[in-house]
């Protein structure tokens, strides 16, 4: 979830966002992970003058702080707290579709990883915490402390592409019950025995697995592309950022499928689907962050930029936006 204050947070890509929106003067806009406000900023300065924008995020704090950065588009912008796994039935609320663009940013935010109390970072010692709203129920306190051994390494292989999840998994287990995010790391570096051939900590995956299982964020996202899609008017911008492998294919293959005009199996001698492409990709490959801003931002080196199309439909469904 990118956005922030520009001392805070610098939000990722904010230019090849901007352009693959295609954000245009008097458009209408969707960011489903507002964060800070730094993309919605961005994209309320291009659509200006009347263009307007929703922004959905699940983190209080997180609406709070963009509430006070988007103060000079006050009129033009709506802030609600959801989850984007909602968004058709936050923009239906609303009255607010189709829309020219829509964007998904699937990362974490620095305001939140840099806040110790949220116990998404393993640098800083905090509660094992890891939600996204303080309306969740489920911790990573409650995963680490009372899944079952061979749940726990499950999540760990499935979520954190961890090769080293049973091993970790074992360990937690006999050093249970731990309540910081140091100790957490503490015991996964020992583990797996510090960083040998490793370029990130070693507990960089289990965080991740942790934080996803929490937030069941594969499942917001599965669910909420087919939706952002729907709100499309003829013509509008798909745009997702995603940070690791699983996220990216997930976006990856949505796209492709529904690009495509037929999704039968490929041995299957006839087309019997009845699937009729609705988006078109605006890049095939996806889109990456320069080296300067790698540079100046390091932890924008894993972002995926894909962006699609929607194309008209004869049908009149859905409309040309605006």
């Amino acid at each position: 979830m990118s956005g922030g204050t520009a001392v805070e947070h610098a939000p990722v890509m904010v230019a090849e966002v901007i352009s693959a929106l295609n954000v245009r003067a008097g458009g209408r806009y969707v960011d489903c992970t507002v964060g800070g406000g730094g993309h919605a900023y961005a994209m309320m300065e291009a659509a200006s003058p009347g263009g307007s924008l929703l922004g959905i995020d699940r983190d209080p704090a997180a609406l709070q702080r963009t509430r006070e950065r988007l103060a000079p588009f006050r009129g033009d912008v709506r802030l609600v707290e959801g989850s984007y796994a909602d968004v058709a039935e936050i923009c239906a609320e609303y009255s607010y579709a189709p829309v020219h663009g829509l964007l998904i940013d699937a990362g974490l935010s620095s305001l939140q990883l840099d806040d110790a109390e949220r116990g998404f970072s393993f640098q800083q010692e905090g509660p094992l915490d890891m939600r996204f709203s303080p309306q969740q129920e489920l911790t990573a306190a409650q995963i680490v402390n009372e899944y079952e051994q061979k749940e726990l390494a499950d999540i760990l292989y499935r979520l954190g592409e961890e090769t080293k999840s049973r091993v970790i998994a074992k360990r937690i287990v006999e050093r249970r019950p731990l309540h910081t995010t140091t100790e957490l790391a503490k015991v996964v570096q020992e583990a797996v025995g510090g960083r040998a051939r490793r370029q990130s900590h070693p507990a960089t995956r289990t965080f991740q697995a942790l934080r996803i299982a929490v937030n069941q964020e594969l499942l917001s996202l599965e669910a909420a592309l087919p939706q952002a899609y729907g709100l499309l008017g003829d013509f509008g911008r798909l745009v997702v950022l995603a940070y690791h492998s699983l996220e990216d294919r997930i976006v990856k293959e949505f796209i492709r499928r529904e690009s495509r005009d037929c999704v039968c199996p490929p041995r299957q001698p006839a087309c019997t689907c009845d699937h009729k492409a609705g988006l078109k990709l605006v890049s095939r490959r996806a889109i990456k962050p320069s080296a300067e801003e790698v540079a100046a931002n390091p932890r924008s080196r894993s972002a995926r930029l894909r962006v699609a199309e929607r194309l008209p439909t004869t049908a009149g469904k859905p409309a040309q936006a605006g």
